[in-house]
């Protein structure tokens, strides 16, 4: 999927692209309001009732909800606002597709970062102030940071589960799977499946929270480490780094395909998946994405799908399928001989 920019060959062009953070910023302003959910619990309001109802002042608020209008996030009618459908879908809190949490890191993380884009550039360093080892301290925070991973795999995983043929394995480890929504929704898909997930120790309540909410206790086993000081808890039939590679350096990224491929069980797969970048720049998404990678890490970046198809087939793979997963992502599949 490619994505069509604003006419930039015109003055106008140009001025609404060098705007655009403003419509982004009520989108996000309206995600911390949680105004969202309150629309889709009162089936619609009027602004008199939603000045009352998240404690807002008034001035500009018309505006704001007009701007929220014109962006098809909602709709007007005989003066009372409610949820447009994608809105209401992915905006609402609770709900099982609910998108808001990335949405949230974004506000408090994203945007300030981007602010300092040209000292980035510069300088090569992060500019987020939040390094993960301090985030894992804060349990706001590293909930905030669990809530963003969960609204990724929110979405893909049910493309996950349908990219790949899982007839035939027995098993399926999460490599930096965070709290384990990701294989949660593939054991859920997939009952036959053993689950394992592989992350930091600060997950484990987390975890145990999550499948005790969908009713998966048993269903999966967390295992805590740090994949690059500890080994692998288990090997597995498939082993999956999805959104993880992105957050490292290239030789980082080749020590990882390694070793998760050497935890392959013989006749499995190795599954990994990125917004990977392409020769031709058309995925401005993607491109996004990666400079957010130089905003909140030390090295990270997205890469073409070239370079961990090397990787894996400097590990031993057998064969390598490169496709598209879901909109921009692409996922590669590095199979180990039986």
């Amino acid at each position: 999927m490619t994505s069509t920019p604003l006419d930039v060959g015109t003055a106008a062009g140009i001025l609404r692209l060098g705007n655009a953070f403003c419509d982004a910023k009520a989108l996000l302003t309206a995600v911390e309001l949680d105004l969202f959910s309150l629309l889709h619990s009162t089936g619609g309001s009027t602004e008199e009732e939603i000045r009352t109802q998240l404690g807002l002042h008034g001035r500009g608020l018309r505006d704001f909800l007009d701007l929220l209008t014109a962006l098809k996030l909602l709709t007007r009618t005989d003066g009372r606002y409610a949820n447009a459908a994608g809105a209401d879908a992915y905006l609402v809190r609770d709900k099982e597709q609910f998108v808001g949490g990335f949405l949230l890191r974004s506000s408090r993380n994203l945007y300030p970062a981007w602010g300092r884009l040209q000292e980035a550039l510069r300088t090569g360093e992060a500019q987020s102030g939040s390094h993960f080892d301090e985030v894992v301290k804060n349990p706001a925070i590293l909930r905030q940071f669990v809530g963003s991973m969960d609204a990724f795999t929110n979405v893909l995983g049910p493309h996950v589960v349908e990219a790949f043929d899982w007839s035939g394995h027995n098993s399926v480890l999460d490599v930096g799977g965070c709290r384990g929504n990701l294989c949660a929704q593939i054991v859920k898909a997939q009952p036959h499946l053993a689950g394992h997930v592989f992350d930091l120790p600060q997950m484990a309540p987390l975890n145990a929270e999550l499948l005790d909410d969908l009713g998966l206790t048993g269903k999966v086993e967390f295992h805590g480490g740090s994949f690059f000081t500890d080994p692998l808890p288990v090997t597995a039939d498939v082993v999956i780094l999805g959104h993880v590679l992105h957050d490292w350096n290239p030789e980082q990224r080749e020590a990882l395909v390694h070793k998760a491929f050497k935890a392959v069980n013989p006749g499995g797969a190795l599954v990994m998946y990125d917004r990977m970048l392409d020769d031709e720049e058309k995925h401005v998404e993607n491109l996004v994405i990666s400079l957010d990678m130089l905003l909140v890490t030390d090295g990270g970046s997205e890469y073409p799908a070239t370079e961990v198809v090397a990787y894996a087939e400097a590990a031993g793979a057998a064969s390598v399928e490169v496709s598209e997963l879901h909109d921009y992502d692409t996922i590669v599949v590095a199979r180990k001989a039986a």
